[in-house]
């Protein structure tokens, strides 16, 4: 199975699920650092409807200005488009199998994707 893990090495939620997911036998891990290598807004909004989730939930607060900018109260549009321009904005890790996608935080929501 092919997972793949948008990622910052810089988050402890992170660190753990790539463990998790290395760990497990028989999973082809592709690691991708988001702030790096960010994914196309149409990615992010195929990720989040995967995964069952709004942009609005997927949007980092934390450590960003989102709330300064009324983001947590915008159209799913408006969230798309500042995360594409801003990815410190993307809450991570978001996790993709042929299974789905999920936010994994915590951790341990990505073994509902193995």
């Amino acid at each position: 199975m092919k997972a793949t893990i948008w990622h910052n090495p810089k988050c402890g939620t992170s660190r753990k699920t790539l463990a998790i997911l290395e760990e497990t036998p028989g999973v082809e891990v592709e690691v991708i650092e988001y702030l790096k290598t960010p994914p196309s807004r149409d990615k992010l909004a195929q990720l989040y409807r995967d995964a069952g989730i709004t942009p609005q939930q997927g949007l980092r607060i934390r450590g960003t200005d989102a709330k300064e900018r009324g983001l947590p109260e915008g159209d799913a549009d408006t969230v798309l488009d500042a995360m594409a321009a801003e990815p410190i904005l993307i809450e991570r890790p978001l996790v993709e199998t042929e299974k789905g996608a999920a936010l994994c935080r915590p951790q341990d929501k990505v073994h509902d994707l193995l």
